[in-house]
């Protein structure tokens, strides 16, 4: 193993933290959760400080890190909409966000040129928003503490999110792809 490959190690142990995440949301140990979740976000930055600080950025860790956020986001949406505490709706929305931006992406890839894409603006606020959702989700479940308005309030804006980064997306690459025709 040389350094270089610590960032994609950090990222597999977050890939392997959904499994037990999912399981304690499902088992209803909210503060469990909340601290695993917590640990996968810490190791998200970590391996993310070193690829970019220590320049040991690699295509496998590109395809890693948001394959590992995506697994543990999703997980935790379906846990708490299994749970009772997320509208259905909403998992629907943000898997199927998900899989119009991966298939997508394969088929440009594997149609068009490799693809070398950077997450939007959006996109990455769309994340932040979902993120966040979780954790108030999740504090009020530990705590009995914040107001059930702030969920709603946050599930509009990660509904708005979803459909503001994925229509990007699609509007982007289409157009990239049409030109490169």
């Amino acid at each position: 193993m040389r350094a270089r490959d610590i960032p994609n190690l950090i990222t597999i142990g977050r890939i392997v933290l959904v499994v037990p995440v999912t399981w304690v949301l499902l088992d209803e140990r909210y503060a469990l959760a909340l601290a695993l979740f917590f640990i996968a976000g810490f190791s998200d930055a970590l391996d993310g400080f070193l690829a970019k600080h220590y320049h040991w950025t690699s295509r496998l860790g590109a395809l890693l890190d948001p394959l590992a956020d995506k697994a543990l986001l999703i997980s935790c949406y379906a846990a708490l909409t299994w749970n009772g505490l997320l509208p259905a709706w909403l998992l629907a929305l943000v898997v199927l966000r998900d899989v119009v931006i991966v298939a997508g992406a394969v088929i440009y890839n594997y149609r068009i040129e490799r693809l070398e894409a950077e997450p939007t603006l959006a996109s990455k606020l769309n994340t932040f928003l979902q993120i966040l959702l979780v954790l108030t989700v999740l504090f009020i479940q530990v705590t009995g503490y914040g107001n059930v308005q702030w969920i709603t309030w946050l599930v509009y804006a990660v509904t708005a999110s979803i459909l503001w980064s994925g229509l990007g997306y699609v509007i982007t690459w289409g157009r990239r792809a049409r030109d490169h025709s």
